[in-house]
């Protein structure tokens, strides 16, 4: 099997290689997200059976989940090429066109972050994606005329962070769409057991336990956390990774025993002491913080609002009694609903 990327300028050729030696290549060795793996081994090993293209996948959910881990392992399963890119990358539907012609037939296409892709171009990828077909329009004013490119079968998956902001077109001409969940402390476990194996990382079983416990239930974070505690562990403590030396590192790193980090306490600081405790809107909340919208909508609430620490609610964002009590904040609870009452009612 082939595959080919699009590398952005941030990340060094030896970091792609070390990062893709972390991924597994099978289904099988692909922890947690169950009732996923189940639906998609059934739909791989039906479309092999006939022979066809597996139908185009829709993967969402918060980054650092796995999406492009189960892009290739899709493909690996398969058998067959696996292509890379972004939906920002595309600014032309010349771009488009170029990667859909290099495709093979049942050659797996992913587009990463594809709720970004402009509007223009997603138009074009509908006959492709539907008929395998590709609409140019070779000039311009009455002399314009269309050409219709046959495309062979492929499967194209696309990955997002934010399923509510691809159209609905887009999504209905997918055919198979699963929601990544975050994972359990023990599927964690089982992913820094495994990197610490092939990083050759002399990780205790509760050293690895307490990493876990630390990393949000993300296997992206809880590696750069592993790789973080390596370095840690190498100068002080013989590079023996154990609890003691987890929670020593972990600290140093601002990272708190739920996982929280300084932007997450950031969040929940501004919100309770700067605004009462909500409601809060997000760009107002992004301004305070000095964090950008998309940031905290994507990264940071999800991970908040599964502590209950944080709701979201149509005036804004709220922190919870259970934040209060974690952070040591006294909660007062007002008539309206609001903790500390917040920004109050217009009428």
């Amino acid at each position: 099997m082939q595959e080919d990327r699009f590398l952005s300028g941030a990340q060094k050729p030896e970091d792609i290689r070390l990062d893709d030696t972390l991924r597994p290549q099978r289904l099988a060795d692909y922890p947690g997200q169950d009732r996923v793996k189940e639906e998609l081994s059934i739909y791989i090993a039906a479309a092999k059976q006939r022979g066809d293209a597996l139908d185009h996948v829709l993967l969402y959910g918060p980054p650092g989940l796995g999406k492009t881990t189960l892009a290739q392992i899709i493909a690996h399963e398969l058998g067959v090429n696996f292509r890379v890119t972004s939906g920002p990358a595309i600014t032309h539907p010349g771009d488009l066109a170029a990667i859909l012609t290099q495709l093979a037939e049942r050659d797996v296409l992913f587009v990463d972050e594809i709720h970004r892709m402009n509007r223009l171009i997603e138009e074009t990828l509908y006959p492709a994606m539907e008929d395998f077909a590709l609409d140019i329009i070779l000039g311009k004013g009455p002399s314009a005329r269309t050409l219709r490119l046959d495309l062979p079968k492929f499967t194209l998956i696309g990955a997002t962070t934010r399923y509510g902001a691809l159209t609905s077109p887009l999504r209905d001409r997918f055919g198979v769409v699963s929601q990544l969940q975050f994972y359990s402390v023990e599927h964690l476990t089982d992913i820094l057991v495994r990197a610490a194996r092939i990083l050759k990382v002399d990780l205790a079983p509760d050293g690895a336990e307490e990493i876990a416990r630390r990393s949000r239930g993300t296997p992206r974070i809880a590696n750069r956390l592993l790789k973080r505690l390596r370095d840690f562990a190498q100068v002080k403590a013989n590079g023996h990774i154990t609890r003691e030396v987890a929670d020593a590192g972990l600290r140093m790193m601002e990272v708190d025993p739920l996982g929280l980090d300084k932007v997450d306490h950031k969040v929940l600081l501004a919100i309770i002491q700067m605004y009462g405790g909500g409601p809060v809107g997000l760009d107002t909340l992004a301004a305070a913080t000095s964090e950008e919208s998309e940031t905290i909508e994507d990264v940071y609430e999800p991970y908040l609002m599964q502590m209950g620490f944080l709701q979201r609610t149509p005036r804004g964002r709220i922190a919870t009694r259970a934040a209060y009590d974690y952070l040591g904040l006294p909660f007062a609870e007002h008539p309206d609903g609001n903790p500390n009452g917040g920004q109050g009612r217009l009428f």
